[in-house]
């Protein structure tokens, strides 16, 4: 009995996952939050159904009461993050916020399939993440002078990434971590936004050759500490963030030949003087070849993940644990061995929606500061997004970044709930009209490609 439990519930969450998926993308079609809410309300209820039928099918294989406890605190505390959105923020933006919760319950779904206790630990961070960041929409959509602080961003991103380099451990080859007695955060995932901040302040109404310098060399120093660090996955995120600034700011297509060269040149030197990134590259290279050592664990993840198949084993039916670090760098091969490769597609469609978005509410901005802090802070979501998948279906090689919102890591879902907390606040300050439908004089994107929407 509880495996057929387990069979249906598999091919129901994969039904409402694709439904929840299409709904996303449904949104695009109107011009303002009010005829876009019967979307949200469906959303919703996919979203506590998918949630619903992962538990079913956990409860049905392991037959602990456990498993019910958990459910029901998880299902109450995503439920009460909606809740105090919509009742502080009348005018958010409901497809970020709904977006937020669904990667979230994922993520504690497959966490609590892996690790009860890791599961737990997540949930709680997740809550006093949400409940500290939710003050951050009302800064950032009240106070407008935030610019005028760039030197203390550059400060305190270049102390704080040289206190790192200074004090931290040596772990799997890297330093990342600040461990402050029982507690440990990753201080290049703050750095991130403040970094974000830093140039934006540069460039916002800064066109001449000594601007540009300048943001070059704040972005030079952040990038070499974390290059001396050997947290390669962030100092990549850096500089593809940076150029993508620059580029808006200045809109020369020269500096993303510039950023292509540099990159490609910064490749190869990591290549040649980090022993780490050698294994990392030979086992992008060869994984089955080397699958007792350095590719070990990339063979496991596409093992999973071909197992899994498209549809899935269902919860519970699956390895994961054969996976090193599945709950943090691997856990997208842990989602598609038990739901299912369309159910990983339906994830990555799902964060695509949230940048396509983030990038809609960046263009909407006259003020440049606030336009490049959404892109910069976009353009970073989604490139971990990307370097987190890539490397686990061995489009790339690994990075060791985490999948946001969905992998087991406090810093990395504190920080990322205050990015979504950014974008939201920018959406609440330029979106006070929702109820009127943009025009074109309003939002001149069409060069970008991109569609304005309220």
């Amino acid at each position: 009995m509880g495996r057929i439990i387990i069979e249906i519930s598999r091919y129901l969450m994969i039904i409402c996952m694709s439904i929840y998926t299409i709904q996303c993308f449904a949104v695009f079609r109107f011009g303002n939050e009010y005829d876009r809410k019967g979307i949200y309300l469906r959303q919703n209820f996919f979203m506590v159904l998918v949630h619903f039928l992962g538990f079913v099918s956990l409860y049905a294989q392991k037959s602990d009461i456990i498993y019910l406890r958990a459910y029901l605190i998880q299902q109450l505390g995503i439920l009460a993050i909606l809740a105090a959105y919509r009742l502080i923020y009348p005018r958010a933006n409901i497809l970020i916020i709904n977006n937020m919760c669904m990667l979230i319950t994922i993520g504690l779904l497959i966490l609590t399939r892996i690790s009860y206790n890791k599961a737990m630990r997540q949930f709680y961070i997740v809550i006093g993440s949400v409940v500290v960041t939710l003050i951050v929409p009302y800064i950032i959509s009240r106070i407008r002078f935030f610019e005028k602080f760039k030197w203390a961003y550059v400060a305190v991103g270049v102390g704080s990434l040289a206190a790192v380099l200074a004090f931290s451990r040596v772990i799997n080859g890297s330093k990342l971590n600040i461990h402050i007695a029982s507690y440990t955060f990753q201080p290049s995932e703050y750095v991130k936004i403040i970094f974000v901040f830093a140039i934006a302040a540069v460039l916002a109404h800064g066109h001449k050759l000594k601007d540009y310098l300048i943001s070059a060399a704040i972005a030079i120093v952040h990038v070499l500490l974390l290059v001396a660090s050997k947290d390669l996955g962030s100092a990549i995120i850096f500089f593809v963030v940076y150029f993508a600034m620059l580029y808006a700011a200045s809109r020369n297509v020269l500096y993303y030949l510039i950023g292509f060269l540099t990159g490609a040149a910064g490749a190869i030197a990591g290549y040649k003087l980090f022993r780490h990134v050698r294994v990392r590259v030979t086992a992008f290279l060869d994984p089955m070849g080397n699958i007792t050592d350095a590719g070990y664990q990339i063979a496991q993840s596409l093992f999973a993940i071909g197992t899994g198949g498209w549809l899935g084993m269902g919860i519970g039916q699956g390895a994961p644990d054969t996976i090193p670090v599945v709950a943090a760098d691997f856990i997208f091969a842990a989602i598609c061995e038990e739901l299912g490769v369309v159910f990983g597609m339906c994830l990555i469609l799902l964060c695509l929606s949230c940048f396509i978005m983030f990038m809609n509410i960046s263009m909407k901005f006259d003020d440049p500061f606030f336009k490049l802090v959404a892109l910069g802070l976009s353009v970073a979501y989604i490139f971990q997004v990307f370097l987190t998948i890539g490397g686990v279906i061995k489009f790339i090689p690994l990075t060791g970044v985490t999948l946001p919102l969905v992998s087991y890591g406090g810093t990395s879902v504190a920080v990322t709930c205050c990015v979504f907390a950014v974008i939201q606040g920018l959406y609440i300050s330029k979106g006070k009209d929702n109820t009127r439908t943009p025009v074109a004089s309003d939002f001149k994107t069409e060069q970008l490609g991109i569609v304005e929407l309220e």
